[in-house]
């Protein structure tokens, strides 16, 4: 398989660019609420953290995105990544287990 074919396979340009804007979209929105209310109360390493698992996350998706050859798949994919992201951010959030 050629490098083209891979690339046409993967993610095209305009979804990478949602999907890694949206990060860190969500990256900065603890921030802003800091702002606007002290119930929020990050610290540096918070914002690392989140900075981490998004980057982990984003990367993984990535690479599956650019081997799954149906929509389906990237779409259930997806799905697992987004639910393992939510339950490891609110075990650190609030220590579920």
């Amino acid at each position: 398989m050629t490098a083209a074919e891979r690339t046409a396979r993967g993610l095209r340009g305009p979804m990478r660019i949602v999907l890694w804007r949206g990060a860190g979209a969500l990256l900065l929105a603890p921030a802003v609420a800091m702002q606007f209310t002290t119930e929020v109360a990050w610290g540096p390493k918070d914002f690392a953290a989140l900075a981490l698992m998004l980057i982990v996350a984003g990367v993984v998706f990535e690479l599956i995105a650019w081997r799954a050859m149906r929509p389906l798949q990237r779409s259930l994919v997806g799905a697992a990544i987004s639910v393992g992201f939510l339950l490891v951010w609110a075990q650190l959030a609030v220590g579920i287990w």
